[in-house]
């Protein structure tokens, strides 16, 4: 007997117009952590602000709003349309038996109007309110603490030098529930304790633990783990954390400060200081002094997650482990009694021991979620390294300058680790093409220099 699918019903999300790449992603992984899987009505237009989504029940909608910073709102879509009069015909055909629970004598509601890339006079919102009377509203309009609040919501475009005199497309529906844009503010990098020169920005740090859908009771690790903002976004979602980094003073919190108007670290700026600011301490599990090039974890699959921001060589030098038989590039004093002596690390060195190791300790099913840097003039999808026991899952770019970019890359474990499987990057042709990245600072810093001779140049004139 076949089981019954329950049926779809359709929504409207309301999302940030910033990190347009990374918003599809974001909401495909919550809702496949929520169990459902995204389903899109229409075309979905990456630029704009409202998606029309297929969701099969009112809870998972409200799942993916609790997890969420790319969308503010969702609403259960009652009507749509290109212009007043076909929203008008849409509304009137959405069954009379879904709207009756929330338009009830007993009933208080309110609503609210959202135009995008347009501001509306008060009279002129009214009047756009007013002729929805044909709606069976039959309860008590209450501005301050309503029941139920409706919404209707106008998209002009995404040209602000274009605006058109009447609305593209107009909806109308019952909100639902908000995102968690407030996280954002609330967990700044300008108001917490301990800080660093790569410290990962709040909004991204929650976007890459919702793209490797970190859920409570997980164990989520960062290689690269520095001063552990990554880690905050995924405790703040239930999962236990832990770290490593290869340098002594920042898993330590000694040495100079990298916040302005101070010149050291004081004596409670670490990792676990940060994650007891937010009340998050109890997800701690530890950080530890260690290079990432060389096995410190027992075999087998250890994490559900594996969330980082590897070193490419703009503000923090990549380091790993060196020895007096190896051409010693430097060696840091970081304490009184701590001497660490390091070699180079190149890029694709890096990024493909990241991989090999995702693919041995993470469990199958769990995701690696990290920054790979991209000199753009030379940018091809073939230069991303895979390995056969991971699957890309998104692929989405920020910009860094006119020439270069670091795209945040998620893959999935898909296949069990086999010890055939450790070096199996060196057999194919994905491997070569990414070692020309090895020069990306230099590369970086070239545009640099270029632009500021430019407008040296320009000032001139």
């Amino acid at each position: 007997m076949a089981l019954a699918v329950p049926a779809l019903r359709r929504y409207l999300l309301l999302l940030a117009q910033e990190h347009l790449e990374f918003r599809l992603p974001e909401v495909t992984s919550l809702l496949s952590l929520c169990g459902g899987q995204f389903c899109g009505e229409q075309e979905i237009r990456v630029n704009s602000p409202f998606w029309i989504l297929n969701i099969p029940s009112e809870e998972m909608a409200r799942g993916l709003m609790k997890r969420t910073v790319c969308a503010k709102s969702i609403f259960e879509l009652w009507g749509h349309g290109r212009s007043a009069g076909e929203l008008y015909a849409s509304l009137k055909n959405y069954p009379t038996d879904k709207m009756l629970p929330y338009l009830q004598s007993d009933s208080t509601y309110k609503v609210h109007i959202h135009t995008f890339n347009k501001t509306l006079t008060q009279a002129q919102k009214i009047k756009k309110i007013d002729a929805l009377e044909f709606l069976p509203f039959k309860g008590k309009v209450n501005l301050k603490n309503p029941e139920h609040i409706f919404w209707i919501l106008e998209d002009y475009g995404t040209n602000p030098n274009d605006v058109p005199e009447e609305p593209i497309h107009l909806y109308f529906g019952r909100w639902i529930a908000d995102g968690q844009r407030e996280l954002i503010e609330s967990y700044s990098v300008k108001k917490r304790h301990f800080i660093g020169n790569t410290s990962m920005d709040a909004c991204l740090s929650f976007i890459m633990a919702n793209h490797g859908r970190v859920k409570p009771n997980d164990i989520v690790y960062d290689p690269f783990v520095g001063t552990g903002g990554l880690l905050i976004s995924s405790a703040h979602f239930g999962a236990y954390v832990c770290g490593t980094d290869i340098d002594y003073n920042t898993i330590h919190g000694l040495g100079k400060a990298s916040r302005k108007n101070q010149k050291w670290r004081g004596p409670d700026e670490n990792i676990r200081a940060n994650l007891r600011q937010y009340g998050l301490e109890k997800y701690y599990l530890d950080a530890l002094v260690a290079d990432s090039s060389r096995p410190v974890w027992r075999k087998g699959m250890l994490f559900d997650a594996i969330i980082t921001d590897p070193p490419y060589g703009i503000r923090e030098a990549p380091r790993r482990m060196g020895s007096q038989k190896e051409t010693v590039k430097s060696v840091e004093r970081s304490t009184e009694n701590h001497f660490f002596v390091s070699s180079n690390y190149h890029l694709s060195d890096i990024f493909f021991d990241l991989l090999k190791f995702g693919a041995e300790h993470l469990v199958m099913g769990g995701r690696l979620v990290y920054w790979l840097p991209i000199y753009r003039p030379e940018y091809t999808e073939e230069i991303i390294p895979r390995h056969p026991c991971l699957k890309l899952i998104s692929n989405c770019e920020q910009m860094l300058s006119s020439h270069t970019s670091r795209r945040l890359i998620t893959m999935e474990k898909v296949k069990e680790f086999k010890d055939q499987d450790e070096n199996s990057y060196l057999l194919d042709g994905q491997y070569m093409p990414y070692r020309g990245h090895n020069s990306f600072r230099e590369k970086y810093f070239s545009g640099v220099t270029k632009r500021i001779a430019k407008e040296e140049k320009d000032n001139q004139k």
